[in-house]
């Protein structure tokens, strides 16, 4: 037993140490920071002072052997701030330079974006050229009736268009038209229709190279005949006309027989005409 006051003061103070370090993290740690550090201040010197008044027993200990534990571990302090921004780094190292000609590897293509808003109307450009002309159109509706005196006039004049000769007592067609008043002659049927009823000059001009007989027809009736005989390898042209009271409606037309040797060349040509003389 050491009963001298300076060991019994270290003890003392070594008593209130301890009960300060393992008090202070207990106690904090199971009130879960309600009391402030202040508070557990308070609460070791009020240990101390108890520990004043047992001072008579702890003196008739031989030796202080009283030694401190490890405190248990705090809880995690809150997280720090943001460091500030590092320094700028260093300048990276050049691309690889392309050699002539090569061009670098292209992208995926990218989504499409989103359709823009209508721009403004442009500038009207320069007027291009005229296009080709359309096709024909069809044929027109029938114009008004003309005036009392062209109705009452009626006139063709028509030409054989092929060199060869008609065909045997047939009707001859003068596909050539040179004129052709009203169009009263039908290049189709080889047949004029009297639309003025009236009295009628017709007249024909034949080439030919062989025998050539024609007949001149009234709605089947012959009203004359011309023939013309030859020799071979002699061309000659023939002629002849006749005046026609026609009523409407009625045809005439050129017929040949067994003999046909109307020609229709650019040297000699073949024509069939008829005018109205008078209408009544």
């Amino acid at each position: 037993m050491n009963n001298d006051p300076s060991h019994m003061s270290h003890c003392l103070f070594q008593s209130i140490f301890t009960c300060s370090v393992s008090w202070y993290p207990a106690t904090f740690f199971y009130t879960a920071g309600v009391f402030s550090v202040v508070a557990m201040g308070y609460l070791c010197i009020a240990v101390g002072v108890m520990l004043l008044v047992v001072l008579p027993v702890l003196v008739t200990m031989e030796t202080c052997q009283m030694a401190g534990t490890h405190g248990l571990p705090g809880i995690p302090g809150l997280p720090g701030r943001d460091g500030r921004d590092g320094e700028k780094g260093e300048k990276g190292v050049p691309g690889t330079l392309l050699g002539w000609g090569q061009k670098p590897d292209q992208g995926l293509k990218g989504e499409p974006g989103l359709k823009g808003a209508v721009g403004k109307r442009g500038r009207s450009g320069v007027r291009g050229e005229n296009g080709p002309p359309g096709p024909k159109g069809l044929q027109g509706e029938p114009g008004d009736s003309g005036s009392l005196l062209s109705l009452q006039q009626s006139a063709f004049s028509v030409a054989r268009g092929t060199a060869s000769s008609p065909d045997k007592k047939s009707i001859i067609r003068f596909t050539s038209v040179i004129t052709d008043v009203n169009k009263d002659y039908n290049t189709e049927t080889g047949r004029f229709r009297c639309r003025v009823p009236g009295t009628y000059y017709f007249v024909f001009h034949a080439s030919s190279e062989s025998k050539l007989c024609l007949l001149f027809k009234l709605d089947g009736t012959t009203l004359g005949s011309f023939c013309d005989w030859v020799n071979l390898n002699i061309r000659q042209v023939s002629s002849g006309g006749l005046a026609v009271y026609m009523k409407k409606n009625q045809e005439v037309w050129l017929e040949t027989n067994d003999y046909n040797g109307m020609t229709g060349k650019p040297e000699g040509n073949s024509l069939f005409s008829g005018f109205l003389l008078h209408h009544h």
